[in-house]
């Protein structure tokens, strides 16, 4: 087969594909471009940057092309559902960053419950500001609110429980849950939860799902964390919040805009812990990422129904 790489991939999985006898480009197209690109290659290889919609699609249909996979989870930068009713299978690797993903997660509610990285920032500039970062909680105990039950959601529930947290579940579909979880409605957990965590992909239902509203629900004392997609929240009615003390914190892995702009509100925002889109992007998760895209491929080649995992 001949396959499209558009956004890079680890060298290690370029060798992997390669091993396995296929031709394969890396080679990034614009939008206007990339539709007409795409006829000459069977399966292209995507992560965020490169968007998949109608229009790529109407421009690729009819020829070769018949497999996209998106090396992560995310498939908000593919129209799913029109790609397969014009014979183009989708593919995604959803289990291969999960632990990864729910581990960051993890460490910026220690973060954010211990004033890790802010304090560490603190010592760096040669102050020693013991009391106003002694004033930390611990998490056991606290009650872990989790926006989303996909794969990451569930690994975070399982390490907030074994944590002794108490985990609060909303997921616009419902399955059987462990006996200590529980369901809640969204402005529930809101509510309710010390720390609310989005794992949530992001469709026009739940952009700017954390709004004004939402903060004003939490406890003045809780924290927000998010390694979803940046437009989940209200960026804006966060960094407020934040600066006016509403919540105590917050932990976020992704923005709207990556690279954040210089202006961006929620990079001097009131304990704001920010990382740089790395929550998926440890040696392991991508060592997993190459099987699976490894996997995908075969499954594509052997005539393997479509199978799109969220």
């Amino acid at each position: 087969m001949r396959i499209l790489v558009t956004d890079g991939m680890d060298k290690g999985a370029i060798e992997k594909v390669r091993a396995m006898g296929h031709e394969l480009v890396e080679q990034f197209y614009e939008p206007d471009e990339l539709g007409k690109a795409l006829r000459d290659f069977d399966v292209a290889i995507i992560r965020s940057k490169t968007k998949l919609r109608a229009k790529q699609i109407d421009e690729a249909k009819g020829s070769r092309f018949k497999c996209v996979i998106r090396a992560g989870v995310g498939l908000d930068n593919i129209d799913v559902q029109y790609a397969k009713d014009n014979g183009i299978e989708v593919k995604n690797t959803p289990k291969s960053p999960s632990e990864s993903v729910a581990e960051l997660a993890m460490a910026h509610m220690f973060s954010c419950a211990r004033y890790i990285s802010i304090a560490g920032h603190s010592m760096r500039e040669g102050k020693w500001e013991k009391k106003a970062y002694g004033k930390g909680i611990e998490l056991r105990g606290k009650t872990l609110g989790i926006v989303g039950f996909g794969h990451i959601g569930q690994t975070v529930a399982k390490l907030g429980a074994a944590l002794g947290m108490k985990i609060l579940v909303y997921s616009r579909t419902k399955r059987e849950l462990p006996e200590r979880y529980q369901w809640a409605e969204l402005d529930a957990l809101f509510k309710n939860a010390d720390v609310v965590s989005l794992h949530c992909p992001l469709t026009d239902e739940t952009r700017g799902l954390v709004n004004a509203e939402r903060l004003n629900l939490m406890k003045p004392t809780a924290f927000l964390i998010n390694t979803a997609r940046g437009a989940v929240v209200d960026e804006a009615a966060l960094a407020e919040a934040l600066n006016n003390g509403r919540i105590a914190g917050a932990g976020l892995d992704v923005l709207v805009h990556e690279p954040p702009k210089k202006d961006d509100p929620l990079l001097t925002a009131k304990n704001c812990i920010v990382t740089p889109h790395i929550a998926w992007a440890s040696r392991d998760a991508r060592a997993r990422l190459i099987k699976t895209v490894a996997e995908n491929l075969k499954a594509f080649r052997n005539g393997t129904p479509q199978n799109v995992v969220s």
